[in-house]
């Protein structure tokens, strides 16, 4: 009742899952997935076991392929499962069985894999290979979701649209660097999750995304005096030494501290300073 994508990036530093369905909440059972280990999507009559048993095999250095054959050859109910798999290395391997409603089947290549069932048809998947192969250029979580959107424009679920989710690992990517989620969103229900998803992993990306250092201003000069106004008229009012400590106080009630560098600033901190303050009249200076 599903269709996923299970992937790794290019250069095996991020493993996640996207998934839509006409399904509450399918993002909360289909997709696992560790940092530096690989990831996993159980659809159909999902066994929900796969899960972690699937992640201890590929832990242990397990192919995509013999974790796929090592799940299903233990269970009994495997006709009825749908799978997809990515290690470390490797292709991604996927598993349909001959009992999964129609139209039900996957595809996989070098670090992914596609799979559904009950979709309108084989072009669901079709779609997905073809965006996820034309993405590379694309960041991680954006490239999932494309490959996602791509299957869910070409008819996805037969039945229709419920649910969507998106997991992202990488080790110490996730807030903080304390964790290794990078992203996890999900929507449970809503009559377009796809579009709905895309929409948070916009906010997700302008909150939570690390500034690239080669985009960063040096918080002196115009853009100090620029910031400084901005920052009182806020409320935040700058003291002797700056705006750094206005701004961090600033940036931690906007949810923007994971893109502080301290004596810079992000553009994008920026530019979200500007879009808060519109009403003060300061001239713009180069981002």
């Amino acid at each position: 009742m599903t269709f996923s994508i299970v992937a790794r990036s290019d250069d095996g530093r991020l493993h996640g899952v996207a998934v839509a369905s006409k399904f509450l909440a399918a993002g909360a059972l289909v997709p696992a997935a560790e940092a530096d280990v690989g990831a996993l999507a159980t659809q159909a009559s999902a066994n929900l076991a796969y899960r972690p048993q699937g992640l201890t095999m590929l832990r242990t250095g397990v192919p995509a392929a013999d974790v796929v054959a090592g799940l299903v050859a233990a269970d009994g109910e495997r006709d009825h499962r749908q799978l997809g798999v990515v290690a470390a290395t490797g292709p991604g391997a996927t598993f349909t069985g001959a009992k999964c409603h129609d139209w039900a089947g996957g595809q996989a290549g070098e670090g992914w894999a596609a799979q559904g069932n009950i979709l309108v048809g084989p072009q669901v998947i079709d779609a997905m290979r073809d965006a996820w192969l034309a993405g590379p250029a694309l960041p991680f979580p954006r490239r999932l979701l494309a490959a996602l959107r791509a299957g869910d424009e070409a008819g996805g679920d037969r039945r229709g649209r419920q649910s969507a989710g998106l997991l992202v690992v990488q080790r110490g990517g996730g807030y903080g660097g304390n964790s290794d989620v990078v992203v996890d969103l999900r929507v449970d229900d809503h009559p377009d999750p796809v579009t709905e998803l895309d929409r948070l992993l916009a906010v997700h990306t302008l909150l939570f995304t690390r500034p690239d250092p080669a985009t960063l201003l040096d918080l002196t000069g115009a853009v100090a005096a620029e910031v400084g106004t901005l920052l009182a008229a806020l409320g935040h009012p700058v003291g002797p030494a700056g705006p750094e400590e206005a701004l961090v106080s600033w940036a931690g009630m906007e949810n923007l501290e994971e893109r502080l560098v301290p004596g810079r600033i992000d553009p994008v901190v920026l530019e979200h300073l500007r879009r808060a303050a519109p009403h003060i009249p300061t001239p713009r200076t180069a981002s």
